[in-house]
């Protein structure tokens, strides 16, 4: 019986079926590679804008800001590129109040400022510029650049406008008096600028070895100025080694 074969035209279609098949393989393969990286990226960058900044990871890192190390986790470091261990000048961190713990999922809208309540406290540790922390500055500074009388605010507190010449435009100075220890004082922006502010309030504090905090917080928490005042001392303490 005599065997068929095939002739040069037909070698050359299936040639070119081969060749075409292959490339529609490498097609499909490419595209299907193309559509996992793009699901891939499309959820790592979604989850990048959905933390806008944030970072749920509580790894803990030791910041050196002089003879103080501050051991804290990620999660409470207001930013990324402070997000690390070494020596730094300054370091910011944010915490949700009252639990005075860094973001996480659960609480994204609060960081968020999702319903308009504001419950976030902003901490800036550095060193001292100088001798007195705020309490410190009422008598011989902040007493003679406020006008008498003051109003009275919630839980003890007296309110008091700057005077023209002060300095200080905008502002308000809180003070309630404490007992066997120098009052507490904090400023307070007012006007629209409050309105537009997470935390329109700041005092500053002394503590560990020449180091300043300084802490901004919502005006509704003067009301409980002492749990508030409370709360930052007992964080920074837990946070702070202070090499002497």
């Amino acid at each position: 019986m005599r065997q068929s074969t095939a002739s040069p035209a037909e070698d050359t279609i299936t040639a070119i079926d081969s060749s075409l098949m292959l490339k529609v393989f490498y097609a499909f393969a490419a595209l299907a590679l193309l559509s996992a990286a793009l699901s891939f990226g499309g959820k790592w960058f979604g989850r990048s804008i959905a933390m806008a900044g944030h970072t749920d990871d509580a790894t803990l890192h030791e910041i050196v800001i002089g003879n103080n190390v501050i051991s804290v986790p990620a999660n409470a470091i207001r930013f990324e590129r402070a997000r690390r261990d070494g020596i730094a000048s300054r370091l910011d961190l944010y915490l949700r109040w009252p639990d005075m713990e860094g973001y996480s999922e659960t609480a994204r809208d609060d960081f968020n400022n999702a319903d308009g309540t504001k419950r976030i406290l902003f901490l800036t540790f550095e060193e001292s510029m100088m001798s007195r922390d705020m309490s410190g500055r009422f008598a011989p500074i902040y007493r003679s650049l406020i006008a008498q009388p003051g109003q009275p605010g919630p839980h003890g507190i007296t309110l008091y406008d700057f005077t023209e010449k002060s300095g200080y435009l905008n502002e308000i100075l809180a003070v309630a008096a404490r007992a066997g220890q120098e009052p507490f004082v904090a400023r307070c922006l007012t006007g629209p600028s409050a309105e537009e502010s997470l935390a329109p309030c700041e005092r500053d504090i002394q503590l560990g070895d020449n180091l300043s905090l300084t802490y901004r917080f919502p005006r509704e928490l003067l009301a409980d100025w002492p749990r508030l005042e409370a709360s930052v001392t007992a964080k920074a303490a837990r946070i702070l080694k202070t090499d002497r």
